[in-house]
């Protein structure tokens, strides 16, 4: 369902697994920080306000959305990390960069959640606009952090 047409902060309770015990890296690009940091602590505070302990939320940077892929893979290669969060925001520009990047991020996540066997979450946003990107990390359609975080969490439940 597009995000034009649901809240990317509501979610339904069904399958929420106690949390409490579990690890979570939360790997984050630093590039467009303003969106990339929104996202972060609305993935953050969505683990807490579920029962993660702060010393259980690992976050790590990367230079940018590309940069996921491995810094996901480092922490999934880590056997005490239960789930990894990826946040991101690639915005469409005038060149077919975007369309590489969001491509071999898109694969690259999904690849290491199935090298690890462990939740890997895409929580990277591919907007058109800025001003979407906003309305999509806190704005008025709500926040993808939150999002990613309660997928890692029912994805823990499977």
């Amino acid at each position: 369902m597009a995000s034009s047409n649901k809240n990317l902060s509501e979610y339904s309770d069904k399958n929420i697994t106690p949390i409490s015990e579990r690890k979570f890296a939360v790997v984050v690009s630093e590039w467009n920080e303003e969106v990339t940091e929104a996202l972060y602590h609305g993935a953050y505070s969505t683990l807490i306000q579920h029962g993660a302990q702060k010393e259980n939320i690992i976050r790590k940077s990367v230079p940018g959305s590309f940069e996921l892929t491995l810094g996901a893979q480092w922490m999934a290669a880590q056997d005490d990390i239960d789930a990894v969060i990826c946040i991101g925001c690639v915005v469409q520009g005038e060149t077919k960069h975007f369309d590489f990047i969001c491509d071999a991020v898109a694969h690259g996540i999904t690849n290491v959640g199935l090298k690890f066997n462990k939740p890997v979450i895409f929580g990277v946003l591919t907007p058109n606009t800025q001003k979407q990107a906003l309305d999509r990390a806190g704005g008025k359609h709500g926040n993808k952090g939150d999002e990613a975080a309660i997928t890692a969490i029912k994805m823990l439940g499977f």
